[in-house]
């Protein structure tokens, strides 16, 4: 039995963030427009975000907060749609919302409020939804896409990819958009795990177990890239904001550098202790910067214990360096299963920086996570979608 065929102005496959803003804008520009996903349920990665709160947007988004193999891509796309921009349509649907910190905005209530609002945009454009479907096959023919699927043939005469990476694959994530562009002869800049808790094999995962749930705020380090923020030990190695930073930026058997007390001077503080209070334990001079827990255990780690009377001045230094200047190797990452996004992705080098394109093929478009585009902690993943879907649409006469 002959499956039954429909047309539209464009098709949209994945039903995110980027998929459903796009389809919506295209929509209400009087565009015939369907969005298709393989899951039922849609929008994971928005309901999960940000503790259940979406931290959508960052009202300091900028194309420095941006990893790419072509650093100036993005600007083009986050000039022409800011956080702003984003914010209005938020404030237009009453979603109360709040900036945690580092321009970083959450929904009052529910990330569910993020997802309701692109699905009214999307009803309110007239786009239809065929979720929970399955893609056997993507060709051009013509001047059109062909898309064929468990229910239907689906023939489009714009194409957009919105599949994002290969992060969480618990709630969906696949690499089918980097298997369509790879069919379209675009290139993949390989894809890692990035924003992604780092692990340890050695003593250092023991000694991260012990103290495991126990957060400071650090400094961290690698190459000539530093991140400074929330640090938090937990039993397979280290997490928390700044490590997930700096992951997107570290590579397997390179060093990275932990200062644990980044607002202080901790050699001449234990200097300037060593003279003042003299029979003062190390320890408890150093729990006035750091945790107890974790002061007890550098001091045994290090074998450095007892009154600062009796501690040379190299040794102080020692256990200064070991606070400011924690030198370690990470044995890898915990991978795609906790990492917030993918880095790479679909070569840029591909696409048009103006309007998401592919520069090969005429009307296939890819937007948001699934290329090569990665940005910072902190909302600003969400921020490409929003701007990344807008350069699409906005480019439609």
């Amino acid at each position: 039995m002959a499956k039954p065929s429909c047309a539209f102005d464009v098709a949209v496959i994945g039903a995110g963030a980027a998929g459903l803003f796009a389809a919506s804008l295209v929509g209400a520009k009087g565009y015939s427009t369907i969005v298709l996903d393989h899951r039922e349920r849609i929008a994971e990665k928005i309901r999960i975000s940000g503790g259940g709160r979406c931290n959508f947007t960052n009202l300091y988004s900028n194309a420095e907060n941006f990893l790419s193999n072509n650093r100036h891509f993005a600007k083009s796309a986050l000039a022409s749609y800011s956080p702003h921009d984003f914010i209005e349509l938020v404030k237009s649907y009453n979603i109360a919302f709040h900036e945690k910190k580092l321009g970083q905005l959450f929904c009052d209530d529910s990330a569910q409020n993020i997802i309701d609002m692109l699905l009214s945009e999307c009803q309110k454009a007239g786009v239809i939804k065929s979720f929970g479907i399955t893609i056997s096959n993507v060709e051009k023919q013509g001047d059109n896409f062909i898309i064929t699927t468990d229910k239907q043939i689906i023939k489009a005469r714009k194409l957009v990819i919105a599949t994002g990476g290969l992060s969480i694959p618990k709630i969906g994530a696949t690499g089918f958009g980097y298997d369509i562009a790879r069919q379209f002869g675009l290139s993949i800049i390989k894809p890692r795990p990035a924003l992604v808790p780092l692990t340890f094999t050695d003593h250092l995962k023991e000694n991260c177990a012990a103290l495991s749930g126990l957060s400071v705020e650090a400094s961290v380090n690698f190459a000539k890239t530093s991140f400074a923020e929330g640090l938090l030990f937990t039993h397979r190695g280290l997490s928390g904001p700044s490590i997930l930073q700096i992951s997107s930026y570290w590579r397997e058997g390179q060093n990275i550098s932990v200062n644990m007390a980044p607002d202080d001077d901790v050699f001449a503080m234990l200097i300037s202790a060593k003279s003042d209070t003299p029979r003062t334990d190390i320890t408890t001079t150093l729990s006035q910067i750091l945790p107890k827990r974790l002061a007890q255990q550098i001091t045994t780690e290090l074998s450095i214990t007892g009154r600062l009377a009796d501690l040379s001045d190299k040794k102080l230094r020692l256990m200064a360096d070991r606070i400011s200047s924690w030198q370690m190797v990470p044995a890898g990452t915990e991978g795609y299963r906790t990492a917030e996004v993918t880095l790479g992705g679909v070569d840029t080098k591909c696409l048009s920086s103006k309007d998401m394109q592919s520069k090969t093929t005429e009307g296939l478009y890819f937007i948001g996570e699934v290329m090569d585009v990665t940005g910072h902690l902190g909302g600003h993943n969400f921020q490409w979608a929003w701007a990344s879907a807008y350069a699409m649409a906005n480019s439609l006469p």
